[in-house]
């Protein structure tokens, strides 16, 4: 049975200086994330980001990985989300998953996909559509 969270979030994402020559010339931009979750999903989050603009005004990408720790409808424990995410000429496309069998504690078997919402005057909300199996692989 697929079940439903959401709620509000903060994030702050601090740029990050490439760690080495080839990462330099890449031109990517590189930032930690670190986000405070509230709602049914009452948790933080650390992680990182690398992203990359192009030429044409509205079309970027993203990728990044955020480890969640906390509690999700009463249940305690971590997992991981792995973000891909891209604008095509300010149209937005965005995938965000629960990496397989990252769910520990109580949530260990925990399956999903994350839905950011950014309302106008920069809020951010999010809709997590999750399933938890009753133990890994199970």
């Amino acid at each position: 049975m697929t079940l439903h969270a959401r709620g509000p979030f903060e994030v702050k994402l601090n740029p990050q200086k490439p760690d080495n020559p080839p990462a330099e010339s890449a031109a990517l931009g590189r930032m930690s994330i670190d986000k405070q979750f509230h709602g049914d999903l009452d948790a933080t989050s650390k992680g990182e980001m690398l992203a990359a603009g192009t030429e044409v005004k509205g079309s970027a990408g993203y990728v990044a990985m955020e480890r969640v720790s906390g509690t999700l409808h009463g249940r305690s424990g971590s997992f991981v989300l792995q973000h891909n995410a891209t604008m095509t000429r300010g149209v937005p496309y965005l995938n965000i998953i629960v990496v397989p069998d990252s769910g520990t504690g109580e949530l260990a078997g925990l399956t999903g996909t994350m839905n950011i919402i950014i309302a106008d005057g920069g809020k951010h909300s999010y809709e997590f559509d999750y399933t938890l199996a009753d133990k890994p692989g199970g």
